[in-house]
């Protein structure tokens, strides 16, 4: 399921907007002021967030600051005719952002396209020099092509959308190779070696003791 994260301090437009992307299919968390928002996305990763400008607490542009690390797309939620708050939340790095009063149809309209947009830029991962097609399973070091094996790209692939995180052994084998984890780590690590050498990334793929992997960006 896509989770979207709503800011905004008007509880019956932050109703309104709930019902209607629930009623599409998407999870909806509500934050009714900046600072619980903050609070939010220290705990949870959201897909998409709606963000009011004039909060209490913490504004929206402040607010910002702190998703753009994070690259979760934002849609800024505006005063209608306010073309300032406009043009200085997109230059802030907001996707785009929605006038009030708005049409539920524009809203849903816009929500789609903001996250169509993010799909298409997750199926390309650029880390350093190391560019990954997640759909052509394609990559390439510094415009060479470098060549994997089918688990090594899935592995790579994993490692390359879970940046800085984490991984224990069991979840990456899990994931990659679609069979229960019995504890044997050999054939994992012996990818992940094969994985280092092969991109030059000896010192980006951390062993993380008895835990797992992490790939630092």
């Amino acid at each position: 399921m896509t989770d979207i994260l709503i800011v905004e301090d008007d509880d019956s437009i932050a109703e309104l907007i709930a019902m209607n992307l629930c009623g599409e299919g998407y999870g909806c968390t509500c934050a009714h002021d900046g600072l619980e928002g903050a609070e939010l996305l220290e705990k949870e990763r959201f897909d998409l967030i709606l963000l009011d400008i004039m909060l209490p607490g913490m504004d929206g542009y402040t607010l910002l600051e702190q998703i753009r690390p994070l690259g979760t797309p934002v849609i800024f939620l505006t005063a209608k005719g306010c073309v300032e708050d406009r043009i200085r939340g997109l230059r802030a790095g907001a996707d785009d952002y929605l006038a009030k009063p708005f049409q539920v149809g524009e809203l849903l309209a816009r929500v789609e396209a903001v996250l169509r947009r993010r799909s298409i830029r997750e199926n390309k991962l650029q880390l350093g020099d190391v560019s990954i097609d997640l759909d052509s399973r394609q990559v390439e070091k510094a415009g060479c092509p470098v060549i994997l094996t089918a688990k090594e790209f899935d592995l790579l692939a994993q490692l390359a959308q879970n940046k800085n995180v984490a991984l224990r052994r069991d979840r990456l084998y899990e994931q990659v190779w679609k069979e229960p984890f019995l504890g044997e780590t050999r054939t994992l690590d012996a990818h992940i070696q094969r994985l280092r050498k092969k991109l030059g990334w000896e010192d980006r793929i951390k062993t993380l003791f008895r835990i797992g992997y992490r790939l630092e960006g």
